[in-house]
């Protein structure tokens, strides 16, 4: 074949291929208009199901149709937080661009506010601690104090969630607070900054002459596993010969930290197994060298321990490693998936459920909150109680052998 022969042969198949992409796209486009002009055989290969079709058809018509011009990006997220909604689950989320930073800020244990860690109360938010060098330490807030008003609006009868919210705000701004200190009300006025939450706490106590080693996690974030091995180890060096694994408010986070956070306490066997429609059915096992594997242990637990942290306390109690004390978990027996949209936002679906290694969900039907795990010692801690009950009975128990559930 010539040289000739061969170009023109070569811009023939060039000029079919960058036909063909044209049909494609003006296919497409002529179908995401008006589905129906494209023939039948090929509607679904360019444009879609037709669920798809419609829904694209519907949000083409209000765009063009509705009396004043709408933002951009609104339908799109509208449709789709919309969507989400009617699932009737409250664990599936659609985050638009800005809360999906949000989001990703809190998995990354950042988040701007006044730097302490809550529970509720009749009357607001009960602090429980405050970060050091953090705008509440600052302006002299402690633990055991409350917090009942946020800029002048009163939190009493809020959830936990919704008074916290009311005390965030962007960084530099400024927020008075009406704080209950020993019976006294004062006012004070804390500027709200970026926090980076401590992800693990730890300290050492003696009771009875026996050194208990105390771990508090906050959430399973990226990299949790590793601060809690450290903080065993440090504890470890100290001389600890138990210990007390603090999961209270935890409320869970990546499932593969769970079972690297319980292989740090046992040394083989299943930690979870988790089951979905679209997702591989997998089983999640202890893995490395355990740090503390058979030192006494308790874990504490309330209605805030949920998902990550359920697994790791459910294979602790299956597996007969440790003692749960405290009160009844939170009961979510799913998982979820984050899936990024190319809007900069993000769907957390729920994929699949997850099991303990007995083989129990902890969760209700679907989506429904369950049962969650019940604790070997129930000890209820009082709503307004400056006293942590829950962790004197643990301290009791591995310290002395006795049990305090007052």
């Amino acid at each position: 074949m010539t040289r000739r022969r061969i170009a023109i042969t070569a811009l023939i198949a060039a000029a079919s291929v960058l036909a063909a992409v044209l049909l494609l796209v003006v296919g497409i486009w002529i179908g995401g208009r008006n589905a129906e002009v494209v023939p039948a055989p090929l509607r679904a290969a360019l444009v879609g199901s037709d669920e798809q079709i419609v829904v694209r058809e519907a949000l083409n018509d209000i765009s063009d149709t509705y009396y004043r011009k709408l933002p951009p990006g609104q339908l799109a997220n509208d449709a789709i937080g919309g969507a989400v909604k009617n699932l009737n689950d409250r664990f599936s989320n659609y985050f638009t661009p800005a809360q999906y930073e949000k989001f990703e800020d809190s998995q990354n244990s950042r988040f701007t506010g006044i730097g302490v860690t809550v529970d509720s109360t009749k009357r607001g938010l009960l602090i429980r601690s405050v970060y050091k060098g953090s705008p509440a330490k600052e302006v002299g807030i402690e633990s055991g104090d409350q917090i009942i008003a946020a800029d002048g609006k009163s939190l009493k009868g809020l959830t936990t969630e919704e008074a916290s919210e009311l005390v965030k705000g962007p960084a530099g701004t400024k927020v008075k607070l009406t704080v209950l200190h020993e019976g006294e009300e004062r006012t004070v006025y804390a500027t709200r900054r970026a926090i980076s939450v401590p992800v693990v706490a730890s300290a050492l106590k003696t009771v009875c002459g026996k050194k208990i080693g105390i771990v508090a996690l906050s959430q399973f974030s990226s990299g949790a596993h590793a601060e809690v091995y450290a903080a065993l180890e440090k504890l470890k060096r100290r001389g600890a010969k138990a210990y007390i694994f603090d999961l209270r408010n935890n409320g869970g986070g990546l499932v593969d930290e769970a079972q690297l956070v319980a292989s740090a306490f046992i040394s083989s066997g299943p930690i979870v197994t988790t089951r979905g429609r679209s997702v591989p059915t997998r089983t999640l096992r202890a893995t490395g060298s355990p740090v503390v594997p058979k030192a006494p242990l308790v874990v504490l637990t309330n209605g805030g321990t949920a998902s990550a942290s359920e697994i790791v306390a459910g294979a602790l109690q299956d597996s007969g490693r440790a003692t749960l004390v405290g009160e009844k978990t939170f009961g979510k027996g799913v998982f979820q998936q984050v899936l990024e949209l190319s809007n900069g936002g993000a769907l957390d679906i729920t994929a699949g459920q997850y099991f303990t290694p007995k083989g129990r969900n902890l969760g209700g039907k679907g989506v429904s909150q369950g049962a969650g795990l019940r604790p070997d010692l129930l000890v209820k801690q009082p709503r307004d109680s400056r006293s942590d009950v829950a962790l004197k009975a643990a301290l009791a128990k591995l310290g002395c052998g006795r049990s305090v559930t007052k």
